[in-house]
C-alpha cells in the first residue's frame, strides 16, 4: 500500500479542485493522510481513502448501480486493495468489475472528492461498522455499444440522462456529473 498511499498523497497534494465542496474534502483527506498508508485501508477505523468513478457512455448518459447493501443508486467504485498502486487505477479496476465493460477510458485526473459516513465491515465477514470514506472519483468513458453486466455487489445497474435521475439517489452523486460532462468537452 505504500505506492497507493504516495499516489494519494501526490495526487490531492496537486490536483484543483472542481467545486468548494471537492477542495474542503481534499483537504480533509490530505488530514486523514498524514495517519500514513493505514488510512488507505479499511482496518484504519476513523477512515479510508476509497476510489470510485463516474462512468459517461453515448450521448452523456450515465452508469449507476444500485448497491445491494444500501439500496441507493451511486457511481461505481469502492474500498482500494493491495495490488492498487494509484488511485486512478483502483477506481479502474473496481469500476470495469462491478460494470462488467471492457475497454473503459479512464481519466486520470480526479473530478471530485467526497467524505461521507457509511457503514463497511472488513472483508471476514465480520458486521459493518460506522466508518467514513474519503471517496475520491474519476471520469470513465465508456466505449460505443458497450453492455453493462451486474455484478454481485448490486441489486441493478442503468444507463441516465444526467437530468432524469433515479431515486432514492447517494448523497453526493450530482455534486460529480457537472465536473464529468465539462471534462468531456
Amino acid at each position: 500500500m505504500t505506492a497507493l498511499y504516495e499516489n494519494a498523497v501526490d495526487v490531492l497534494s496537486t490536483w484543483t479542485a472542481t467545486s468548494d465542496h471537492a477542495e474542503l474534502a481534499r483537504k480533509r483527506t490530505l488530514d486523514l493522510l498524514a495517519d500514513g498508508p493505514a488510512a488507505m485501508t479499511r482496518a484504519h477505523r476513523a477512515g479510508h481513502v476509497t476510489a470510485s468513478a463516474l462512468i459517461v457512455g453515448e450521448d452523456s448518459r450515465i452508469l449507476l448501480c444500485l448497491h445491494g447493501r444500501l439500496n441507493l443508486w451511486m457511481q461505481l467504485g469502492g474500498h482500494c486493495e493491495e495490488g492498487d498502486t494509484t488511485l486512478a487505477a483502483a477506481a479502474f479496476r473496481e469500476a470495469t468489475e462491478e460494470s462488467g465493460i471492457s475497454g473503459l477510458i479512464l481519466d486520470t485526473t480526479p473530478i471530485d472528492i467526497d467524505v461521507h459516513e457509511v457503514r463497511c465491515g472488513p472483508r471476514d465477514g465480520a458486521p459493518a461498522e460506522p466508518s467514513v470514506h474519503y471517496d475520491v472519483r474519476f471520469l470513465l468513458r465508456a466505449p460505443a455499444g458497450s453492455v453493462e453486466r451486474i455484478s454481485e455487489e448490486s441489486s441493478d445497474l442503468r444507463w441516465f440522462r444526467p437530468d432524469a435521475l433515479p431515486s432514492p439517489l447517494a448523497s453526493g452523486t450530482v455534486q460529480q456529473i457537472a465536473p464529468a460532462l465539462t471534462r468531456l468537452r
